[in-house]
């Protein structure tokens, strides 16, 4: 290849490097807005004005979400270790962030909170809160909860708790789907992923 050549080459190359520059650039700030504008006559969190543009979906939904968030048999903590987790796994950091408050009030600690990013081998866990992660994780990876991870945590949780157990990490998981692909304003105030832990 001769020197004309390789320049013309070069010229190209370079050429085509600023287009998809540009191009990244442009799919980068598409990608900030929300896909879905939140409704502005509805007063409530951005997820709830969003989705209030299918009223037919939030009278079905709305029960259902309010029963896993207020309703459950699981405890508080057992419940927003579970959320959280999920949350950090979909990369959903709305929910990560509405749901950081409510562990806090659930009693967890800044501490705890980080470590449900880090997984079941941060401590310091307690060997059912490992299995919670674990359960968690499992479900998100697999879509089933092992037969060690079930035995460990039916020792101690009933049929009922086990079933909305899967149906909460279920139910954040779709959350989260939505919140992804809509692309969902986030809302004031609310608490980023921890910048210290990286993802696997």
């Amino acid at each position: 290849m001769n020197t004309q050549t390789l320049r013309r080459t070069a010229a190209v190359a370079m050429g085509l490097a600023l287009v998809a520059s540009a191009l990244s650039a442009q799919w980068t700030r598409r990608e900030t807005g929300p896909r879905i504008p939140p409704v502005e006559s509805v007063e409530s969190i951005n997820l709830i004005r969003t989705l209030s543009h299918h009223p037919p979906l939030m009278e079905a939904w709305g029960p259902f979400g309010g029963y896993i968030l207020r309703g459950s048999t699981l405890p508080d903590r057992d419940r927003e270790i579970v959320i959280l987790r999920t949350a950090w796994l979909n990369e959903a950091a709305y929910e990560w962030g509405h749901h950081a408050r409510a562990a806090r009030a659930a009693g967890m600690t800044d501490e705890e909170i980080r470590n449900v990013a880090v997984g079941e081998n941060a401590g310091p866990w307690t060997s059912f809160e490992r299995y919670l992660l674990r359960a968690a994780t499992e479900l998100h990876r697999g879509s089933a909860i092992s037969e060690r991870t079930w035995a460990f945590l039916k020792a101690r949780y009933s049929d009922q708790q086990m079933i909305d157990l899967i149906f909460t990490v279920g139910q954040y998981r779709m959350v989260s789907m939505a919140l992804r692909s809509i692309r969902v304003e986030p809302d004031e105030g609310l608490e980023p992923f921890p910048e210290d832990v990286p993802r696997r």
